[in-house]
């Protein structure tokens, strides 16, 4: 199906008119036309079915004949991730956890971070559009670019993991968490979390987890802890 998303849809309409650039793509690249079907969802589980009742470059109408509310994930999963030099790899992050199954993202500032800016539209256009490829119907929530300092004084509720490279005892994920949870897990930046900070993680009851026996990329790490989740819940 052709997924399409707009925040202002809600379970009331009856019809919807996409945007201008929606409606050149929709008219001029997908060369859709009067009587065609679309898909329409808000990012927050509403899935609405409609049929196009005008369609040009300037703009398109459905008229919605079917609405659905899809039901939340069973597990929720916050991934807590330090953005890496190549900001290329973090997007690869961001579209692939997003395929796979991720409720929230926070970019994390830590000691041994080289990037310390983020470009926020362009990383929710990336969300977005991962969204609508993989046919789901909730959209990430990507929050601002914190301090690790600062993300610690959030309260935190559920199974709290710290993924590290120092040694030490570490659970292994599929052994600390159980199907229906909510999860959050730590992921650091390419020089790993500084000695302080994996103290203060622990400090607020973070546990130290293992994602295998070789050493991991940033990015590598994170996709393989939101697949391992993902799985545990399958």
């Amino acid at each position: 199906m052709q997924l399409f998303y707009s925040t202002d849809l809600t379970e009331q309409a009856s019809t919807y008119s996409f945007s201008k650039e929606e409606s050149k793509h929709i008219h001029k690249v997908l060369r859709k036309s009067e009587g065609d079907r679309l898909h329409v969802t808000n990012g927050k589980g509403l899935l609405c079915k409609g049929s196009i009742t005008f369609a040009n470059a300037q703009r398109c109408d459905i008229l919605i004949e079917e609405t659905h509310l899809t039901p939340p994930k069973p597990y929720r999963l916050h991934m807590v991730v330090a953005p890496v030099k190549m900001n290329d790899r973090f997007e690869w992050f961001l579209e692939k956890a997003t395929e796979i199954g991720v409720d929230e993202i926070t970019p994390i500032l830590c000691d041994h971070s080289e990037r310390k800016v983020i470009k926020p539209e362009r990383y929710e256009k990336i969300l977005q559009s991962a969204m609508k490829q993989s046919q789901q119907t909730f959209l990430p929530k990507l929050n601002k670019l914190i301090p690790f300092s600062e993300f610690l004084k959030q309260e935190q509720k559920g199974i709290l993991c710290l993924a590290h490279c120092e040694d030490g005892q570490k659970q292994n994920l599929k052994t600390l968490v159980d199907p229906e949870q909510e999860v959050t897990i730590l992921i650091g930046p390419e020089g790993d979390f500084s000695p302080d900070e994996i103290q203060k993680a622990l400090d607020h009851k973070f546990q130290p987890i293992t994602l295998g026996a070789t050493r991991l990329r940033t990015e590598t790490a994170a996709i393989a802890a939101v697949h391992s989740v993902a799985f545990i819940n399958s």
